[in-house]
């Protein structure tokens, strides 16, 4: 087995090869936005189905992101101690198999119950995508590949409301979890195919529980990890805030339907894909750090643009005018989330694994807070979004800065 500069090699002698590769990680990576954004508007036919209220349905939203916060924890120690493609392989048949039943039930509690397995088997390829970058590439090389490797994954969003709208007008909301079956198949059989094992065995490390919660505790003591982490958290929580609001924002408020909804959806998904290629084009002009500052500076400044909009709008400004505005404000998140996780796995030494765990669980557990705080000061407006938002960036920045004026006094 190649070592990994070896390996780093021959991934990029062939762009074929290289490709490949990016687009599964980007595929294993978007699983969360392919399991949530295809059923939104299904929620009130499942809820007469399951016997239930739109509100209980919606927890599943919930118990998903929970499972994709604590599954990360668990993935993360098993790809350091087993290499990263067994764990792997074990994911993606859980996703596989709790997809199905998913499908085939018609019990609200059961119904919750398999999301959380499901949403626990899906963050396998999550976690285990940026321990292989970690494994093949420096940070500027992992900077660029998680770049591409969004790019790939932002089509999640673009293409699943989309799906999700032509399916649910047309059958019933199981063949939604009839196709994410599908997409468990498809990607089990591609990771066997193409996906390499990148951890050598003799680089493998067998941990008891207690020594993994230190490797935990080691990880965040460094200051060079936290930072980072923390800042891409909050940073990139912006984007849950719109995805939590959006359905009530732009259905109610703006009075789209469920297909211009999807479309709408997709739009904002597509643009901030094709925006984060200007991540490669800063990186060729300034270090990654420098790159993170700047998505969360423009993220903040979109956003007070925007607040000041709605007051002078009062409230609901023109949809022509506001859609722009969101737009680009959700433009600057894959700046955030690439170079903030690049910054960290390169802090990550031999514990690649285990850093991925807690980069990804930081992640979502800041994702949560930002969605339940939108949700507890709901007020019939705007303004919940678009202040969660803001806030995400200027705390992302005063992380930033903090970091700055510590590393001065070294």
């Amino acid at each position: 087995m190649p070592n990994a500069t070896v390996l780093s090699t021959a991934l990029t002698s062939s762009r074929r090869r290289l490709f490949k590769l990016i687009f599964l990680l980007g595929i294993l990576t978007a699983f969360a936005p392919l399991s949530t954004d295809m059923y939104l508007a299904a929620f009130p036919a499942m809820a007469a189905d399951l016997g239930t209220d739109v509100s209980r349905v919606q927890q599943s939203l919930a118990v998903f992101f929970l499972g994709l916060a604590l599954g990360q924890l668990a993935y993360g120690p098993l790809s350091d101690r087993f290499g990263r493609k067994k764990p792997l392989m074990a994911g993606l048949l859980v996703y596989t198999l709790a997809s199905a039943l998913l499908a085939m039930t018609r019990d609200i509690h059961y119904f919750l119950l398999l999301r959380f397995i499901q949403a626990v088997g899906g963050c396998s390829g999550m976690i285990i995508s940026r321990a292989v970058i970690q494994d093949c590439f420096d940070l500027k090389g992992s900077a660029r590949v998680l770049t591409l490797m969004l790019a790939v994954q932002s089509l999640g969003p673009v293409v699943a409301p989309i799906i999700g709208a032509y399916l649910l007008s047309r059958a019933h909301w199981s063949v939604v979890f009839w196709l994410l079956t599908l997409l468990g198949i498809g990607c089990l059989t591609a990771s066997k195919l193409v996906l390499p094992e990148t951890l050598l065995p003799e680089k493998r490390i067998k941990q008891t529980p207690k020594a993994v919660l230190a490797v935990f505790g080691q990880l965040f003591s460094k200051r060079a990890f936290l930072f980072p982490t923390l800042a891409g958290a909050i940073g990139g929580s912006a984007i849950f805030s719109f995805i939590s609001a959006s359905p009530f924002v732009l259905m109610t408020l703006y009075k789209l339907d469920e297909t211009q909804y999807g479309w709408t959806f997709a739009i904002i998904s597509l643009g901030t894909s094709l925006f984060a290629q200007l991540n490669l084009v800063f990186l060729k002009k300034m270090p990654a750090r420098r790159a993170l500052g700047l998505g969360a500076s423009l993220l903040t400044i979109m956003n007070l643009i925007t607040l000041v909009v709605l007051a002078a709008s009062g409230g609901l400004p023109d949809f022509k005018v506001f859609l722009p505005l969101l737009f680009l404000s959700l433009a600057c998140i894959p700046l955030i989330f690439a170079n903030s996780t690049a910054l960290a796995m390169s802090n990550s030494g031999r514990f690649a694994g285990s850093a991925s765990s807690l980069v990804g669980v930081s992640q979502f557990i800041f994702a949560g807070l930002v969605s339940f705080l939108v949700g507890i000061f709901h007020n019939g407006t705007i303004w919940p979004m678009i202040v969660a938002m803001a806030g995400c960036g200027l705390i992302c920045l005063l992380i930033l800065t903090i970091e700055k004026i510590l590393l001065s006094y070294q």
